[in-house]
């Protein structure tokens, strides 16, 4: 019997029809610059169940740790992401995805990033195709993740590019749900397929897998008119 997979999200939630998959769940907030931590709440964005759905979609048999960091207006900080991560950590996830990105870095994130690193959880961030880098994608060890309109569903790319490392499908079931969000989603469900075939693969067997198996090298070339 094949050990459980635990993909962690640190999003806006999950669905009510997704409840069946989450086998832990936990509420990030801010009040007047306080951490407070209560249960789930429903998924007001439907960010969060459109990066669950990308997931499982590629790895029905994953099982989910939902660590709920966004308002309802889409706002998180440095200090509820860095926590969730911890949380998540502490589940015995496998895999964080982190379908979100901040300006600025901070200490605090990065340490929490480098301590899941280094407890051999792999970190999969979005990063957005052009402008500046976003934390945590931009911290060393984590997979920088973006869309491709490229790819199918079940295909992805290796950019190896200034903005990033991999991208995958944008295309999901979710209205107004697309970009580098889901493509960092897409490829977390691919990895988590992987895993789900071959659970003893170390980070760097993940990352060479992905690589050789990519469907596109390199970024699109556009060829203007």
């Amino acid at each position: 019997m094949k050990p459980e997979l635990r993909i962690g999200v640190v999003d806006s939630g999950h669905s009510a029809a997704q409840r069946v998959q989450v086998v832990a769940g936990r509420r990030f907030s801010l009040l007047e610059d306080r951490l407070l931590e209560d249960d789930l709440h429903d998924d007001a964005l439907g960010h969060g169940s459109a990066v669950v759905e990308a997931i499982s979609r590629r790895a029905p048999a994953a099982l989910f740790c939902v660590a709920q960091v966004f308002d309802q207006r889409g706002v998180t900080s440095a200090l509820q992401i860095a926590t969730a991560i911890e949380w998540l950590v502490a589940q015995d996830v496998r895999l964080i995805n982190l379908s979100l990105g901040l300006r600025q870095d901070r200490p605090l994130l990065r340490q929490a990033c480098a301590a899941a690193v280094e407890r051999g959880v792999l970190l999969c961030a979005s990063s957005p195709a052009q402008g500046e880098a976003v934390y945590p994608a931009s911290y060393p060890q984590v997979l920088r993740v973006t869309g491709d309109a490229r790819c199918a569903e079940q295909e992805w790319s290796w950019l190896d590019s200034a903005q990033a490392d991999f991208a995958a499908c944008v295309r999901g079931t979710y209205p107004g749900q697309s970009g580098a969000s889901l493509g960092c989603a897409a490829l977390s469900g691919h990895i988590a397929a992987f895993l789900q075939a071959h659970p003893e693969a170390s980070n760097p067997q993940i990352i060479d897998w992905l690589r050789d198996n990519a469907r596109y090298r390199g970024p699109e070339r556009r060829v203007g008119p």
